[in-house]
């Protein structure tokens, strides 16, 4: 009877990870997609996101101060096997190479990603306040002392 118990759960805890491999964690995410932005008197931060196709989210982050792109990055959230990556190409920095950020904590309303061997920033955090309401942050250490940004858009479309 004992073993027979042991079989039951093994076969139940196996039957939970297939479960769980087959989950699209990218569907976590979908309300990510739209036209996202902020305007302060330091410029317009706007992040645009489209479904490129059944694993893959693709953004384009911009800021704008006085009609000049001052700051341009790619942005993709993918995912691989039963694992999503928020990876980031920023113009004119770290030879434009992406950095990969893996996610370690999912709820409804919010996603967090961490690469520790990253710098600044190690950790980025999107949290959804309300349907057309959403902060970034971007943390991590800079000059040995933890460094928070926060970024509040709002949904244009």
């Amino acid at each position: 009877v004992i073993s027979g118990l042991f079989s039951c759960n093994s076969s139940k805890q196996e039957e939970a990870t297939i479960i769980a491999s087959k989950v699209n964690l990218l569907d976590t995410a979908k309300w990510f997609i739209g036209t996202w932005q902020n305007e302060t008197l330091d410029g317009l931060f706007t992040e645009q996101w489209n479904q490129k196709n059944d694993s893959v989210y693709s953004a384009i982050s911009t800021v704008i101060v006085n009609k000049d792109t001052v700051f341009y990055e790619s942005i993709s959230l993918e995912q691989k096997d039963d694992s999503l990556y928020y990876i980031v190409s920023v113009k004119d920095q770290n030879k434009e190479l992406p950095v990969s950020f893996k996610l370690i904590s999912v709820t409804d309303n919010q996603l967090v990603f961490e690469n520790a061997k990253h710098d600044f920033p190690s950790k980025i955090t999107y949290s959804k306040i309300k349907e057309d309401s959403i902060v970034a942050f971007i943390s991590g250490l800079i000059d040995g002392k933890e460094k928070i940004e926060q970024f509040p858009m709002k949904k244009i479309k």
